[in-house]
């Protein structure tokens, strides 16, 4: 009885780590700040809701800043605009090279350049403007952020990556361990259960 009241509940633990993990969750990560000539280049910008019950209508701007130069304002260009579920190109030098890769929530607001070019380096700004709609008032909220970007003739080697991706085989093989070992001890234990059965009913 004790064996099989640790098995479902082993397995209780496992279905709500299962459940727990398809739920979607917003992590805000930031933009990687390197393109590589030629090839397309995601700009990554989140916005997590903080009550995702709620929706409100979303708005999202893109701006695009060449570097600044001493005593010289920024020319902020408008190359991007998501409003009312549609994302538009606007004119100007990306028209063409730009397309939306946000996802369904608006809280990722991404979008990518095609074919990059040394001429993209440069600050791009990512603007959101979200309202939300309530019975006797409409409150606000607005973020934005800047991303950094330089263009470079060939990828260079991301240490961190090659790190990271070690660590999660590490860990893979070590939960797979852990799984196994887990089966057989529960294994052990039901078998040892029912040979005490069988004694008993003899």
């Amino acid at each position: 009885m004790v064996t099989q009241t640790r098995v479902h509940l082993q397995t209780l633990v496992l279905l709500f780590f299962v459940v727990h993990l398809s739920q979607p969750v917003c992590v805000d990560v930031p933009s990687a700040t390197e393109a590589v000539l030629g090839k397309s280049m995601k700009l990554t910008c989140i916005a997590c809701l903080k009550r995702e019950e709620i929706k409100p209508k979303t708005r999202v701007d893109w701006y695009y800043m060449p570097e600044k130069e001493e005593n010289s304002p920024y020319n902020k260009t408008h190359i991007y605009v998501y409003d009312n579920d549609t994302p538009v190109e606007l004119d100007g030098p990306f028209k063409g090279r730009l397309a939306w890769n946000g996802s369904q929530d608006l809280q990722d607001v991404s979008i990518v350049i095609l074919n990059a070019t040394f001429n993209d380096s440069g600050v791009y700004e990512c603007q959101v403007l979200r309202k939300f709609e309530f019975d006797f008032f409409t409150p606000s909220a607005f973020l934005s952020k800047d991303i950094k970007l330089k263009v470079i003739e060939k990828a260079s080697k991301d240490t961190t990556a090659v790190y990271s991706e070690i660590m999660m085989y590490v860990l893979l093989v070590f939960l797979t361990f852990w799984l196994l070992v887990e089966m057989v001890y529960c294994y052990r234990k039901i078998s040892k259960s029912d040979e005490q059965a069988e004694d008993t009913a003899y």
